[in-house]
């Protein structure tokens, strides 16, 4: 697995795992808030060695070299960071190529709209813990408030102190919330190395500030592989098992039982397995 700068226009330089013959299908792997393309560790070099060229970025504002001032929040708006995507692909080697495309939590979040708004451009979709937006906001209005409890964090990260917070002692709310949900110190290490300095936290936050209400999605229509673990914290059992109702394409729904927010760091052999199987089942 190689490390590499992948400019996409002036002031926009995002740092990139990279594994496999840049002439193999690309995969494209985003991730979500409080991790990194350092989550995505385990799967670059599984893709590559299963024929994948594969691409996992530190996404905008993680990246040094992508880091618009996140006093400006229109740099941060869901447009610019579905554009960085694509245009990362497109750096790559692959402008106009279909790929297949990866997301958790956040990253997943950007992945089932760019299903929606470009579903010609991906042979897949494989999602980790998000559920489809449609399935997670009809859960968010249920009267249990469960689904509504899980996602306050949500809230407080758009408080003005919540970056010293965050940072306070040596980053203890992430790093917590990581052992809880089961992810190894050493995962967790890495990803701090890239997270866990104010510059970066403050535009990671700038993703959930600059976000708005969220806007409806219809049916995704790209082949889908959904992997939710039972102990997610942030994503409840009737978001995860709703998603399917909006998918309107050959879908997988693989529950993790015992596992936490962060597969592909808890049980990595196991998100690759599921990964690679899919990807084959959709080579087309």
């Amino acid at each position: 697995m190689d490390v590499r700068k992948i400019k996409t226009a002036p002031g926009l330089e995002f740092d990139c795992s990279l594994a496999g013959s840049p002439d193999g299908v690309p995969v494209l792997l985003l991730h979500g808030f409080g991790v990194s393309r350092h989550f995505w560790d385990r799967q670059v070099p599984a893709l590559a060695d299963a024929g994948y060229f594969a691409i996992a970025p530190n996404q905008r504002g993680y990246s040094p070299g992508a880091r618009p001032d996140p006093k400006d929040l229109a740099a941060y708006h869901i447009d610019r960071l579905v554009g960085d995507a694509l245009d990362i692909v497109a750096a790559a080697g692959h402008r106009g190529s279909r790929f297949h495309l990866v997301g958790h939590d956040w990253g997943g979040s950007l992945s089932w709209i760019i299903a929606a708004r470009y579903p010609e451009r991906l042979r897949s979709l494989s999602m980790l813990s998000r559920p489809h937006p449609a399935s997670f906001l009809r859960a968010l209005a249920l009267p249990d408030g469960e689904q509504k409890r899980r996602s306050g964090h949500h809230t407080a990260f758009l408080e003005p102190d919540a970056v010293p917070k965050l940072l306070a002692n040596n980053c203890e709310w992430l790093r917590s919330r990581h052992m809880r949900q089961g992810m190894p110190e050493a995962a967790t290490d890495a990803h701090m190395s890239v997270l866990g300095n104010e510059a970066a936290l403050e535009a990671a936050l700038a993703w959930y500030r600059s976000s708005g209400p969220r806007q409806p999605l219809g049916p995704t229509k790209v082949p889908t592989l959904y992997i939710w673990g039972d102990a997610d914290d942030t994503v409840g059992r009737v978001a995860a098992e709703g998603t399917g109702e909006f998918i309107d394409a050959p879908y997988h729904f693989e529950v993790l039982p015992g596992v936490g927010h962060y597969a592909a760091d808890q049980v990595p052999d196991k998100v690759n397995a599921l990964l690679l199987a899919h990807l084959r089942r959709h080579a087309d």
